[in-house]
């Protein structure tokens, strides 16, 4: 399976990021990818990013080094009610909106809880992708998660960073294997990203496409096996 598309990545922007915009745009050239989907972290995050950052976005050019870029950002889901740290007038800006649960922005909670998060997040009518949604840290009932994302045309991310079980995650390859399986039964569409935070990591799917592969999971879908794709299943998920 080739994906074209690396669908979460930072730049220095964000407080843990290492390059430039355009840095990683030539990386994802020299990986050979189409498009590059830059999603510097949201302020609540550390207080870090500015809100000025993600209005200006359309100074930059969309195409870089050869490569398609779409530019927005991942979200902090902020409360077991799916809140997040951008107004609405600003997310419709983006190109890309990534929501994800970050322990620094809330504790996880129960499982209820912690699934009652992500799928009021997903209702939110500019979130396109749910980061991330691994985490054994943060326990959730895959099922209803899986069948949620579907009906809300939101994507589930299979996120390579996390998959590699990082020490701050808990069972992320067991985890994602499951949600996959259940992405299958439900025909619920995936994304892959790297969640890369410095060139070196642009375009490196190993681990993910190893979650996929042992899953035989199909490529119809994995949204960035074409650019084409990619673009149709946001402007699906974008229903504002």
């Amino acid at each position: 399976m080739q994906l074209v598309v690396d669908s979460h990545t930072h730049t220095l922007a964000s407080p843990d990021g290492f390059s430039t915009v355009d840095e990683m745009a030539a990386a994802a050239a020299r990986a050979g990818l189409e498009g590059l989907a830059i999603t510097d972290h949201a302020p609540e995050l550390i207080n870090w990013t500015p809100m000025l950052h993600f209005m200006g976005y359309g100074k930059l050019p969309r195409e870089l080094s050869g490569v398609r870029m779409f530019y927005g950002v991942e979200l902090n889901i902020m409360d077991f009610d799916g809140r997040v740290d951008m107004p609405e007038d600003i997310l419709a800006r983006q190109h890309v909106v990534i929501a994800s649960f970050h322990t620094m922005c809330t504790k996880a909670g129960t499982c209820e809880e912690n699934t009652r998060a992500y799928l009021r997040a997903m209702e939110n009518p500019y979130v396109n992708i749910i980061g991330h949604p691994d985490d054994g840290f943060i326990p959730i009932d895959f099922d209803r998660f899986v069948r949620a994302a579907k009906e809300n045309h939101v994507l589930i991310e299979v996120n390579n960073s996390s998959v590699r079980t990082v020490p701050y995650r808990l069972n992320t390859a067991e985890n994602i294997r499951e949600i996959l399986r259940l992405c299958m039964r439900y025909e619920t569409p995936v994304v892959v990203g790297t969640d890369a935070h410095h060139t070196s990591g642009v375009g490196q799917f190993g681990e993910a496409l190893a979650a996929l592969e042992d899953t035989g999971f199909p490529e119809e879908l994995v949204a960035n096996t074409s650019l084409e794709k990619y673009e149709r299943l946001l402007e699906e998920s974008r229903r504002a």
